[in-house]
């Protein structure tokens, strides 16, 4: 995930600032009624950019220091200086409406309304409230940085950390270990619960006050269409490939229940989170072991790949820069190996959650990372670094274009380049000494669906969730039943325990913690298979697409960096149409991806009852009783 504080489209505005701002607009005399000219907007314009300009890279450098040193001393200074930096932007934002319904030259339109949207925790106008809210989410953020599970252990008090406790859900069988991580860690939500909900209260207030009607309609306006054409958008790509995902779960499920017996069968169909080796159940990569096919060839173990040739965490971050580098883009700067944090520090809390960070919107490119040597983290590698080249890719862009098409955008292109780590890309480079026969690409294809498509429901469900909270259709009594209700519906979990409104799980997920939008992450698991069929036709390369790496490729590296030098200065079809040739988000690359493994796990599936009670029959199936 990106992250630089002014760029604020992509970010969630927690950070740091020193300096004051005040607005920029010209103060006209009382009882004066001209109508503003297109060089005063042109003026305003360029005052508030220079403002942001200067306003984000000292929010960066202090966001850097309290991410990466959680105390209480931090936590308040960020939290005082978010709240000069989110006035500043406020007061831009609503006086940018002086030039509401003015005929401007397009580009300047444009950074109008990317203005009026640049805050995804927008604040109420007065001092009061504004520092509530910033106090408010600077706290949360801390909350989840600094969450342990604290037990007793042979009369001692033993502390685990979110790594420690999704080790054990990677890598354990035993239930009882399960349980005990997944329930542990989500007791560090509980006591957000209430101040989340005065949180959403401020930040509505906020929005309505920029004009819309609430804040995730205010989110839902980023996209070059109105919120209702984005919810039926995300909602049209869902619904292309939820077959898919019904053919994988009724497959783990199968799976699941011949290891775990009881324990994984459930009346209802659903399966039990804490059995899918994820803290979320987001992406369930870790049991490939237990659901690994049978009767077909094995396919490699990246993990046991890289410890084998001694691969340490830095050198993951290298072999990742050189994929970039092999297309046509520059090294990173030296300043990168030397500021960015790649090891978690044993004398400190930080937050762990992987993010790229443009400090300086120039050259200072940070990547701030607990890395461990998997592969799991191989590819989070490959995701973050693709933030960094999008972010030195637009730099010569005006402040408000420095960003991506859209916010998927950013997220999709480093996993474009994972999906070109390919076995013949990893014996080019020392990893494997032998490519697989095409007899494994069963199991390869199976192992990217257990991260690539399950994530699809929950990469959809966080918003949905979000954006009825905001509209009050959930309300704070309904928290956590409308999450388990969502994730019912959409992905067919259910929880180890039932949960009441004591609980507050949606708070053990980062995004809701740091109220960071979380669709993009959707739309990037399209959008990434559509640029990476683009590329590899770019590349002239043909054959299976799970078989396509544009490695060393220097056309597909010219075509990628045209695209991500546009930046955000054009709508995002037309950055879509410069890389692939369409303007439309398309899921049938995704689909055609895997196809041989739908036909497999159709064959697999035979006989057996697919669905769950409860889910959601837009795939024209029946749920199960």
């Amino acid at each position: 995930m990106p992250n630089r504080i002014c760029q604020v489209l992509i970010t969630f505005l927690i950070g740091v600032c020193a300096v004051s701002a005040q607005s920029t607009s010209a103060k006209k005399p009382a009882g004066a009624k001209s109508a503003p000219t297109v060089a005063e907007a042109t003026a305003f314009m360029k005052n508030a950019e220079v403002q942001l300009d200067d306003l984000g890279v000292r929010a960066a450098r202090a966001q850097w220091v309290q991410e990466n040193f959680i105390t209480d001393d931090t936590e308040t200074m960020a939290a005082q200086a978010q709240e000069v930096l989110t006035k500043a932007v406020t007061q831009l934002a609503l006086d940018a409406r002086r030039f509401d319904g003015m005929k401007l030259p397009a580009d300047l339109a444009r950074k109008f309304k990317l203005l009026k949207l640049s805050l995804t925790a927008p604040a109420p106008n007065n001092d009061a409230e504004r520092k509530e809210l910033t106090e408010l989410a600077s706290k949360l953020d801390g909350m989840y940085g600094k969450g342990k599970y604290c037990k007793q252990v042979d009369g001692k008090e033993k502390c685990l950390s979110l790594g420690d406790l999704s080790r054990t859900l990677a890598t354990s069988t035993n239930q009882d270990e399960l349980m005990d991580a997944w329930m542990g860690w989500h007791k560090i939500s509980v006591p957000m619960r209430e101040k989340y909900s005065r949180f959403v209260q401020l930040s509505n207030k906020g929005a309505k006050e920029l004009g819309f009607k609430d804040t995730g309609a205010m989110w839902r306006s980023n996209y070059d269409m109105t919120p209702e054409q984005f919810s039926a958008e995300t909602e049209r790509l869902w619904r292309q490939l939820e077959p898919l995902y019904l053919a994988l779960h009724t497959y783990v499920r199968k799976q699941l229940i011949k290891k775990y017996g009881k324990a994984a069968e459930r009346a209802d169909g659903m399966i039990p989170t804490q059995l899918l080796g994820n803290m979320w159940a987001q992406e369930w990569g870790n049991i490939y072991p237990i659901v690994a096919p049978a009767s077909t060839d094995k396919t490699y173990d990246l993990t046991q790949l890289l410890k084998d040739r001694k691969v340490d965490e830095l050198g993951m971050v290298r072999y990742g820069e050189n994929f970039f580098k092999s297309l046509g883009f520059a090294p990173l700067p030296q300043t990168f190996w030397e500021r960015s944090l790649f090891v978690k520090p044993k004398d400190r809390d930080v937050v762990c959650h992987a993010s790229a960070w443009d400090v300086d919107q120039r050259e200072d490119l940070r990547l701030k990372m607990c890395i461990e040597v998997t592969d799991e983290d191989f590819v989070t590698i490959h995701h973050e670094l693709g933030h960094n080249f999008y972010q030195r890719a637009y730099k010569e862009q005006p402040p408000l274009f420095q960003d991506s098409a859209n916010d998927g955008f950013h997220e999709a292109v480093g996993d474009t380049i994972a999906l070109s780590v390919t076995p013949e890309y990893l014996k080019e480079v020392g990893l494997l000494d032998t490519v697989p026969p095409a007899s494994a690409d069963t199991g390869y294809l199976l192992k990217m669906a257990l991260d690539k498509i399950a994530f699809l429901p929950f990469g959809l469900l966080i918003d949905k969730w979000r954006w009825q909270v905001f509209s009050g259709e959930i309300t704070p009594a309904q928290y956590n039943k409308a999450w388990w209700d969502l994730k019912a519906k959409y992905q067919g979990v259910a929880p180890p325990v039932d949960r009441s409104e004591a609980d507050f799980d949606p708070g053990a997920k980062y995004h809701i913690a740091s109220n960071t939008p979380y669709a993009r992450y959707f739309l990037a698991r399209i959008l990434q298979f559509q640029f990476h069929r683009g590329l590899c036709q770019t590349a002239g390369i043909q054959g299976p697409l799970h078989r396509c790496s544009v490695y060393k490729n220097k056309a597909a590296g010219e075509k990628l960096n045209k695209m991500l030098s546009m930046g955000k200065s054009q709508p995002w079809p037309d950055a879509l149409e410069a890389l692939t040739g369409q303007r439309q988000m398309d899921a049938t690359a995704i689909a055609d991806y895997f196809a041989p493994l739908k036909k497999w796990l159709d064959e697999q599936n035979q006989g057996e009852t697919p669905g769950w009670k409860g889910m959601d029959t837009g795939a024209g199936v029946k749920p199960a009783k």
